[in-house]
C-alpha cells in the first residue's frame, strides 16, 4: 500500500463496511471526509479524526473539490427484500445518486473511485466458485441497481479516464473496533444466530435442509470485514486511469448454515435452537467466490479466513450493543 498520505471522500462512511474502511484509511495516515445522510448509518460509528458531513450523495458537488485524491463509494440502500417491493427507491438512490456523484467527480477533477459492489450482480450462479467473467443476471432490483452502477463506471472510465475498481463482496461478517453489523431489519445469518445466543430471538430458522451440499443446508462464502477493508486500500493503489477493474472478494471457501450455527454455539457457549423452514425462492445451494483476480491485481490475501474468529469478533460487538439492565 502507498506510504503517501492522501485525502479521500468516503460516501456512506457511517455504515458497517464504510466505517471500517474509514478506520483503515485513518490508520494508514490518510485524511478522510465521510459523507452520509444517516438514513441507515450511525454517527457514532464514524471513527474519530474524520471530518463528517451529514448530506446526500446527490449533493456531493457541494463538498467535492480538487483537493481530494479519490472517492470510496458505499452509499446505497442494500435490503434485497425491500428492493423487490420498493424498486424505485433503489433506482433513485443507488443509480441516480451515483450519477450525481460521478458528475461531481468529473467536474472536480477527482479521477479515482473504489465502488462497493456485490455478488448479487451475478444472480443464480452458473458455476462455482464464481469468477468475474461469469454472467451477470441479478434476481432483484438491489443487485440490478449495483450492476447498473458498474456499467456506468465502465462508461465513465472509457470516456473520461476514470481510474476505477469495483469490489464485489460476498458475505461480509465480523467486526472491527466500534463497527459491526446492526442492520434494521437484520437479514444476515451470523448476527441473526447471535441474537438467538443473546436471548433476543427464540430460535433460528433453517430454510431448507435438502440442498445438494454435505449437510443439506446452503453454503456461503464469509469474509471478515477487516480483510474487506484492506482490499479497498489496495484497490486505491491499483486503480489505473481509463480502466474499470472488477474484483470478487471472498475467502474462496464456503460454510453451510448448520456450520455457522454450530460455530456460534461453540464460540458463545449458548444453546441455539433451530427451526426447520421451507426453502426460500431464489436461494442458490452454493455461493462461493473466486478471488484470484483480487490476489493477482491487488496483491490481496485475506488473513482472517477462520469462521470461529469471524464469529468471535461479531460476538464481542453484539454483546457490547446489547442493552444493559436498568
Amino acid at each position: 500500500m502507498s506510504n503517501t498520505a492522501k485525502k479521500y471522500l468516503v460516501t456512506g462512511g457511517a455504515g458497517y463496511v464504510g466505517s471500517v474502511v474509514t478506520a483503515h484509511l485513518l490508520e494508514a495516515g490518510h485524511t478522510v471526509t465521510v459523507l452520509d445522510d444517516l438514513s441507515t448509518g450511525f454517527r457514532e460509528g464514524v471513527p474519530q479524526g474524520t471530518e463528517f458531513i451529514e448530506g446526500r450523495i446527490q449533493d456531493a458537488a457541494e463538498w467535492l473539490d480538487p483537493c481530494y485524491d479519490g472517492v470510496l463509494h458505499f452509499a446505497a440502500f442494500s435490503q434485497v427484500g425491500e428492493s423487490v417491493v420498493d424498486p424505485e427507491k433503489y433506482w433513485v438512490n443507488n443509480v441516480g445518486g451515483t450519477t450525481s456523484l460521478l458528475a461531481a467527480m468529473r467536474d472536480a477533477g477527482v479521477r479515482t473511485l473504489v465502488f462497493s459492489s456485490t455478488a448479487a450482480t451475478y444472480g443464480e450462479p452458473v458455476s462455482s466458485p464464481i469468477t468475474e467473467t461469469d454472467p451477470t443476471a441479478p434476481t432483484n432490483p438491489y443487485g440490478a441497481s449495483k450492476l447498473a452502477v458498474d456499467h456506468m463506471i465502465s462508461g465513465e472510465a472509457a470516456a473520461h479516464g476514470l481510474a476505477a475498481v469495483s469490489l464485489r463482496y460476498f458475505n461480509v461478517a465480523g467486526a472491527y473496533g466500534n463497527s459491526g453489523e446492526r442492520h434494521d431489519p437484520e437479514s444476515h445469518l451470523i448476527p441473526l444466530v447471535l441474537q438467538v445466543a443473546l436471548g433476543q430471538r427464540a430460535s433460528i430458522s433453517v430454510y431448507g435442509d435438502d440442498y445438494p451440499t454435505p449437510d443439506g443446508t446452503c453454503v456461503r462464502d464469509y469474509i471478515h470485514v477487516a480483510d474487506l477493508a484492506e482490499a479497498h486500500l489496495l484497490a486505491l493503489d491499483a486503480a489505473t486511469a481509463g480502466e474499470h477493474l472488477i474484483c470478487n472478494l471472498g475467502n474462496g471457501n464456503g460454510f453451510s448454515v448448520r456450520e455457522v450455527i454450530e460455530t456460534v454455539r461453540q464460540v458463545t457457549g449458548h444453546p441455539v435452537p433451530e427451526v426447520a423452514a421451507p426453502r426460500r425462492g431464489g436461494d442458490p445451494a452454493v455461493l462461493v467466490a473466486s478471488a484470484d483476480t483480487a490476489r493477482k491485481r491487488l496483491g490481496w490475501q485475506p488473513s482472517r479466513p477462520d469462521l470461529a474468529a469471524i464469529v468471535a469478533d461479531a460476538w464481542t460487538f453484539a454483546r457490547r450493543e446489547e442493552p444493559t439492565a436498568p
